[in-house]
């Protein structure tokens, strides 16, 4: 036997689940002979070999001031406002602020003020050449129905009689947190499949390394933190009350890590314009499929690059 190799006999494995079966494409079959008594005997055994994942970067950030924004007004899917001239500078900031940090992948909603966010971004990225961004509606803003338009503070009257909060509180004809779910659920397959196929050769330790939190990636409050040396890296522009959608399901459902002296109050709140979050998450491949194996937050709505 190959010494220091993992292994598991064929009566064990018998009892393995059909997910842990479906990984025996990657395995070594030999013998093991025993001489002793009066007959020899031979025993085939498997050799688990290290299992390859590939970990990758996931920057969320939400779009720059609208006049609606300022003035405190609902926008959602109807309403398709371009960027303020705060809105923009604030774009420019974020672009400034993470001018070097390397991007693979850009990801932005179909609406005008995340196209022009990240537009702005990649304008000022030295790394953003000739990238390609895509343009995905899985990624527009909730729909408020009949409250688009109207005061913000009214719907959190209107969330507030009904004994809910803001947001999370679905006004007549709006999208229901379950449905803008679907969508998060949705956008995340798709990206996860494109970033397999386009990266998998970044592949490198096994998964239970790269899924382990590196001690050698401290936050220290730099454009850089937790992707220093990654190489596959997506940006993704999209909106506030999609943002607190999508975070809420990382965390509850897919059983993200958080940052340390972060509580889940500060996860599930309305990030900023332009404010920043990133996440590390590790993929496997299964058959042809990717599959998320691991996620955790680095940082939460960072919005250091924007003047107040």
């Amino acid at each position: 036997m190959p010494s220091g190799a993992g292994s598991i006999s064929v009566r064990q494995l018998c009892f393995l689940s059909g997910r842990e079966t479906r990984r025996l494409r990657d395995v070594v079959f030999w013998a093991v002979f025993e001489t002793t008594g009066p007959s020899a005997r031979c025993y085939s055994v498997v050799n688990f070999q290290s299992m390859k994942a590939l970990r990758f970067g996931l920057t969320l950030v939400r779009h720059g001031e609208t006049q609606y924004n300022r003035e405190g007004l609902l926008q959602g899917q109807a309403i398709d406002s371009p960027l303020s001239e705060t809105g923009l500078q604030q774009a420019e900031a974020a672009g400034q602020y993470m001018r070097d940090v390397k991007f693979s992948n850009v990801f932005v909603s179909d609406m005008l003020r995340a196209q022009q966010t990240a537009e702005t971004i990649m304008k000022q990225n030295s790394n953003c050449s000739g990238l390609q961004i895509v343009c995905d509606p899985l990624l527009k803003e909730i729909s408020f129905g009949i409250a688009e338009g109207g005061r913000v503070q009214d719907v959190k009257d209107m969330a507030k009689a009904a004994g809910q909060s803001f947001p999370g509180f679905t006004p007549p004809k709006g999208e229901t947190q379950e449905q803008v779910k679907e969508r998060v659920k949705m956008f995340m397959e798709k990206m996860l499949q494109q970033i397999g196929e386009e990266h998998w050769h970044h592949r490198g330790e096994d998964e239970t390394s790269l899924s382990a939190p590196p001690e050698t990636s401290p936050v220290e409050g730099k454009p850089e933190d937790g992707v220093r040396g990654v190489p596959v890296h997506a940006l993704v522009v999209t909106h506030g009350a999609y943002m607190c959608v999508a975070v809420r399901y990382f965390v509850e459902e897919l059983h993200c890590s958080l940052p340390k002296g972060c509580d889940k109050a500060r996860m599930f709140s309305l990030s900023p314009n332009t404010g920043l979050c990133r996440f590390i998450l590790t993929l496997r491949k299964e058959d042809d499929h990717f599959k998320l194996s691991g996620i955790r937050c680095v940082f939460v709505h960072r919005g250091d690059h924007v003047k107040q």
